[in-house]
């Protein structure tokens, strides 16, 4: 029913009205979903189930991934600190609503325009002064950056001494695959998974970039059930990126 609902809105309501309005089209939604078996831990909503698709387990009432619910977890217990200051690269929704409650400094940045946000900073060039930020989060963007090696300093650079910075992205097996001749959408959803995709890293690969422009990288991998309460992705790798 929601799907329906945000298909029909997106064709004669302006985005940024979608996006005010989703909060309240997402309570009626949960109802659908609603009970004790699982729960949300950035709405903290009881669930029947999760909503399916594809492989994303998916809040009926706050529209985070597991992902976005691993992120928020990891976030409160350890990385996010009061009076950080916190910049953030096209926040999901439900992490942006969140992050805005908390006692934090918060830089919500995207420069497509398909999320929620207050800054619009170049990845490759990021209008902050040296070692400005605290924590960094850049889930699930280095995979569309071109210069990709020069957005990795960029990162270095704006982060303070002891900062960290949480990255995320697809992976594979083996080594970075990356072609720049391939540019055109459809090769690039074949090659890379996405037509707005210019590579798939490996774990290691990133590792590697990351270590060679400064950064201490750990590895956070996690294993999980299907049926996790909490709905978190069964397989996930995050790297902490320490200065």
């Amino acid at each position: 029913m929601y799907s329906l609902i945000k298909k029909t809105l997106h064709i004669v309501v302006p985005k940024s009205i979608i996006f005010k309005l989703e909060p309240f089209l997402r309570l009626f939604h949960y109802w659908i979903y609603k009970g004790s078996l699982y729960k949300c831990n950035i709405c903290n909503r009881g669930l029947s189930r999760f909503q399916i698709s594809g492989d994303d387990k998916i809040c009926p009432s706050c529209g985070s991934l597991g992902r976005n619910r691993r992120l928020w977890y990891l976030l409160t217990s350890r990385f996010q600190k009061e009076g950080q200051r916190v910049l953030d690269f096209s926040p999901s929704r439900c992490i942006y609503r969140k992050q805005k409650k908390e006692n934090i400094k918060y830089f919500p940045t995207d420069l497509s325009g398909d999320f929620i946000a207050e800054y619009k900073y170049d990845i490759t060039k990021i209008e902050a002064s040296d070692s400005y930020f605290d924590l960094v989060i850049c889930y699930h963007i280095l995979e569309h950056v071109i210069n990709d090696i020069q957005a990795m300093c960029e990162l270095f650079r704006v982060l303070q001494k002891g900062g960290e910075c949480l990255i995320q992205t697809p992976f594979k097996e083996g080594d970075i695959y990356e072609d720049d001749s391939i540019v055109v959408d459809n090769e690039r959803r074949i090659h890379f998974g996405q037509e707005d995709h210019v590579r798939i890293y490996s774990v290691e690969g990133l590792k590697k970039r990351l270590e060679r422009v400064g950064f201490n990288v750990e590895v956070l991998q996690y294993n999980e059930d299907d049926d996790n309460r909490r709905g978190y992705d069964t397989n996930e790798v995050i790297l902490v990126c320490k200065k």
